[in-house]
């Protein structure tokens, strides 16, 4: 029996699905720079080529573009998309609807089923790796925070689950989970358990030293010390995909953050605090130096900042902090870190108008 019409519809829908996986593709290589996922995703192209293949032999036996009615038909939204994210989200959608249309018509015209499974297998991959390129895009980066809170347990005043949500209720752009003294297990455990807290917020969640256990707990990075993992050992570690955060307290050990490629530093201490009490403070100056070195790479002043000496950091041209004791030892997280994040926006905005003033 002919099956022309259907013919068609595997040869229309394989391109379909070859575009929308090369466009993910594309996006993970160049954008996100993530060879592993763009290797993956290339695999599942191929895999589909296969089965529309195997389906047809010649594809172009089938192809009648001219005759196809669908050709002139389009919506405004296909004709502009808001972002990158909207380009992936379109794209995964194009390669799940083209998969399941292949499948659909594979049930037909292979009695034995192989190929249908094969294209099932593939769209079950393809919606892995979309959702990957997706979440990873649509991820905050380090470049538009405010102010990371570094969650320690023995800090906080109130249940850590309680603290949490109370500081991205003030508008924490990010956290960094900070618990030195858990044992591996229980310190994937938490940073699980925080990552069903402040993902769904849209929060990235970073682990302090520990890039075994971000990969292990499915976090957005990590953040290394002067005597941690060197950088580039825990790139190949957490991958292309994560944010990776170095702590500096002076210009040469910036500059050695910078050279290795961390997404973000954090710089101090600011000013004396209980958590590292035996760290020579750097206050406005290091600030200054680093604004002034390093005027495009994300910075978090970090150490003994709070509502009371706030105004120095931007002052000194901070435009964002990471806090500990101020936001988790507070009567009122949400409040501490909503002022913070407000000051510190306050001046960013000034300076951005200041800038584009004649």
């Amino acid at each position: 029996m002919r099956h022309d019409g259907l013919e068609r519809l595997v040869d229309a829908n394989a391109n379909r699905v070859r575009e929308g996986l090369r466009t993910l593709e594309d996006l993970a290589r160049f954008v996100m720079d993530a060879p592993e996922t763009a290797r993956d995703l290339k695999g599942v192209r191929h895999e589909v080529t296969a089965a529309a293949d195997r389906l047809l032999g010649p594809t172009s036996m089938a192809r009648d573009t001219a005759g196809d009615v669908g050709t002139t038909n389009s919506t405004a939204g296909e004709l502009a998309r808001p972002g990158l994210v909207a380009v992936a989200e379109a794209a995964g959608g194009r390669v799940a609807e083209g998969c399941r249309s292949l499948e659909e018509a594979a049930k037909v015209l292979d009695a034995g089923g192989r190929i249908a499974t094969a294209i099932q297998s593939a769209r079950y991959a393809a919606y892995d790796l979309a959702s990957v390129v997706t979440v990873a895009l649509s991820r905050g980066r380090p470049s538009g925070w405010r102010v990371q809170v570094l969650l320690t347990e023995s800090v906080c005043r109130r249940p850590w689950a309680e603290v949490l949500e109370a500081v991205i209720a003030g508008g924490a752009d990010a956290i960094q989970v900070r618990e030195k003294h858990l044992e591996p297990t229980a310190l994937v455990d938490r940073v699980r358990a925080v990552i069903e807290i402040a993902r769904p917020a849209g929060i990235p969640v970073v682990v302090n030293d520990r890039a075994d256990v971000a990969v292990a707990a499915a976090a957005d990075g990590v953040h290394l010390g002067q005597d941690d993992l060197p950088v580039e050992a825990a790139r190949r570690v957490v991958g292309g995909l994560a944010l990776i955060g170095g702590s500096a307290h002076d210009l040469d050990e910036a500059r050695r953050n910078h050279e290795a490629g961390c997404d973000y530093c954090g710089m101090g201490r600011f000013a004396a605090s209980t958590t590292k009490p035996d760290v020579v403070a750097g206050g406005p100056a290091l600030v200054r130096a680093m604004s002034a070195t390093f005027p495009e790479w994300p910075q978090l002043a970090i150490g003994g900042i709070g509502p009371d000496n706030i105004d120095q950091v931007v002052a000194a041209g901070g435009v964002a902090i990471a806090v500990c004791e101020a936001a988790c030892d507070a009567d009122d997280p949400a409040a501490v870190v909503a002022d913070l994040r407000n000051r510190l926006q306050q001046a960013s905005e000034s300076t951005a108008d200041a800038e584009v003033s004649p």
